[in-house]
C-alpha cells in the first residue's frame, strides 16, 4: 500500500464534512451530493488503480472470475463463492479492454454513487438531502468500493432499492406484523384488501430488486424479512417472496445455457457458493469472539462457525419479535448490528452493511459507531498493508482482537426506543413516520 496518507487525509475529510452538516443543518442538493460523491471515489479509485498493490483476493479471486467467463470457464470456483451475475460484469469490461485496476472497481464505484441518492429516498422527509450526502461522505463505503472492490455496494444498491420500492409513495404506516397470528395472516389473504391489491406491483418489483441483491452475494438474505414488512398482508409478502427467487434461478441457470459449466456440475457449483449453512468457509479469527478465543489467528474450527450460525439465527429471532412493530428499517438496523456482534467470520466488508440503513434513520450512536467502524476497517486497509509476512501477523493478531472495542458502540446505536413505529399522520405538513431522527 503507497498511498496511505492521500487516502486517509480524503476519509477524515469526509467524517469532517458529514460532522459538520449534521451539527450545522445543511441540506446539500443531490447534484452537491452526487459531485462529491463522484469525485471522492475516483480520486481513490485513481490512486489504488495507479499503486503496485492490489488486494489478495482483488487479483487471486475476482480477476480469474472474469477472466473465466471471457474463456468460456467456470467462474465459481476456489475463488469466487457467488453467484456468477458480477463475474459476467467483470467479463464485459475486461472484454472492452478496460484495465483490471480500473475495470473491478468499476462497478463497485458506480454501484456506490447510485447509493446516495438511495439513502436520501430511503430517509425520506426533510433529511433526505443531509443523509444523501452523509453517505457520499461515508469512510467505509469508500474504502470498500474505490479501494478494496468488494461488492457489497453491488449488493446494497438492489438491496436499498428494494426497501424504496416496497414502502411505496407517500407516508408508510404499519400494516399486520411480520409475525402475525395465523388466523389473521389467511383472512389477509383469502381477502385482500384494497391496499393488498395495490402493493402486489410493488411487491414484484421490491422482490426482483432484492432477489439481484442476491445475485451479487448471499447475505442480503438477511435483509428480507424487513423488505416484507414494508408490504401489507400475506398475499403481498408471499408475492414478493416468489419474485425474490427468479433472479438467483435465472443467473444460476445461464451457466450451463452459456456453456459455463454442464447441467451436471450445478450441484457442485450450488455446494460452492454456499447455500447451505454448511457449506461455508469455516475460517474465524479475524473478529469479535473467535478473534479473542484464537489470539487473533486464523482458525479452520467448525464447532464456533456452527454456533456462530445458531447465535445469529437467535439474533435474528430476537429482532423480529422485539422490533415488530418498528419501522422496518429499525429493525433492519438491529438485525445487522446484532449480526456484528455474534458473527464468528468477518470480512471488513462486512460492516458496510448497515451503513446506508444508518445513515438514512440514525440513533444517537449512529456517528460514533460509524466513525469507530471505519477507524477499525482503515486500520487494516491502510496501516496493515504497509507490512509484509511475520510481521503482518504480528500487527493482525492484536488489530483483530481490538475489533471487540467497538462492540459497545455496536451495542448502543441498536434503535432500543425505536420498537413501535408512530402511526402515520393525515396532515402532509406533519412529520413522516419515516423521517430520519436520532433516537
Amino acid at each position: 500500500m503507497d498511498y496511505a496518507i492521500p487516502t486517509g487525509l480524503v476519509l477524515v475529510t469526509g467524517v469532517v464534512l458529514a460532522v459538520l452538516a449534521q451539527r450545522r443543518g445543511w441540506q446539500p442538493s443531490l447534484a452537491v451530493s452526487l459531485g462529491v460523491g463522484l469525485a471522492v471515489r475516483v480520486l481513490i479509485m485513481a490512486f489504488a488503480a495507479a499503486s503496485h498493490w492490489q488486494p489478495i483476493d482483488y487479483v487471486n479471486s475476482f480477476r480469474p472470475a472474469g477472466e473465466a467467463i471471457l474463456n468460456g470457464g467456470n467462474p465459481v470456483n476456489s475463488g469466487w463463492h457467488f453467484l456468477p451475475t458480477i463475474p459476467y460484469v467483470y467479463g464485459l469490461l475486461l472484454w472492452a479492454g478496460i484495465p483490471w485496476e480500473i475495470a473491478g472497481r468499476l462497478v463497485t464505484v458506480v454501484a456506490d454513487l447510485i447509493l446516495i441518492p438511495l439513502v436520501g429516498r430511503l430517509a425520506g422527509g426533510r433529511d433526505a438531502g443531509l443523509r444523501a450526502f452523509q453517505y457520499a461522505c461515508n469512510p467505509l463505503a469508500l474504502l470498500v468500493a474505490s479501494l478494496h472492490g468488494q461488492v457489497e455496494p453491488v449488493s446494497l444498491v438492489f438491496a436499498v432499492a428494494a426497501y424504496v420500492v416496497a414502502r411505496g409513495p407517500g407516508e408508510w404506516s404499519r400494516g399486520e406484523p411480520l409475525l402475525d397470528r395465523p388466523a389473521r395472516m389467511w383472512r389477509s389473504f383469502v381477502s385482500p384488501g384494497p391496499e393488498d391489491v395495490t402493493a402486489t406491483r410493488r411487491a414484484v418489483y421490491a422482490g426482483l430488486l432484492m432477489g439481484l441483491a442476491l445475485c451479487a452475494k448471499s447475505w442480503p438474505a438477511i435483509l428480507i424479512p424487513g423488505m416484507l414488512m414494508f408490504l401489507p398482508g400475506l398475499r403481498s409478502r408471499i408475492v414478493a417472496m416468489v419474485a425474490v427467487a427468479v433472479p438467483p434461478v435465472a443467473f444460476l441457470l445461464t451457466m450451463p445455457l452459456g456453456g459455463w459449466v454442464r447441467w451436471d456440475q450445478l450441484t457442485e457449483v450450488l455446494k460452492t457458493i454456499s447455500l447451505r449453512p454448511s457449506d461455508v468457509r469455516p475460517i474465524t479469527g479475524d473478529w469479535g469472539w473467535t478473534a479473542i478465543s484464537s489470539g487473533g489467528n486464523w482458525d479452520l474450527s467448525t464447532w464456533k462457525l456452527k454456533l456462530g450460525q445458531y447465535l445469529i439465527y437467535a439474533v435474528a429471532a430476537f429482532c423480529l419479535y422485539w422490533w415488530r412493530k418498528a419501522d422496518p428499517i429499525d429493525v433492519t438496523i438491529a438485525i445487522l448490528l446484532g449480526f456484528m456482534i455474534v458473527t464468528p467470520r468477518l470480512g471488513a466488508q462486512y460492516l458496510l452493511w448497515f451503513m446506508p440503513f444508518l445513515v438514512a434513520r440514525p440513533t444517537r450512536w449512529a456517528w460514533p459507531v460509524i466513525i469507530g467502524c471505519s477507524a477499525w476497517a482503515a486500520t487494516g486497509y491502510l496501516i496493515l498493508t504497509q507490512f509484509r509476512g511475520q510481521a503482518w501477523g504480528e500487527l493482525h493478531s492484536p488489530w483483530a482482537m481490538s475489533s471487540v472495542i467497538l462492540f459497545p458502540l455496536l451495542i448502543a446505536a441498536i434503535p432500543w426506543s425505536r420498537r413501535e413505529a408512530a402511526p402515520a399522520l393525515p396532515a402532509p405538513a406533519e412529520a413522516s413516520p419515516v423521517s430520519s431522527k436520532s433516537a
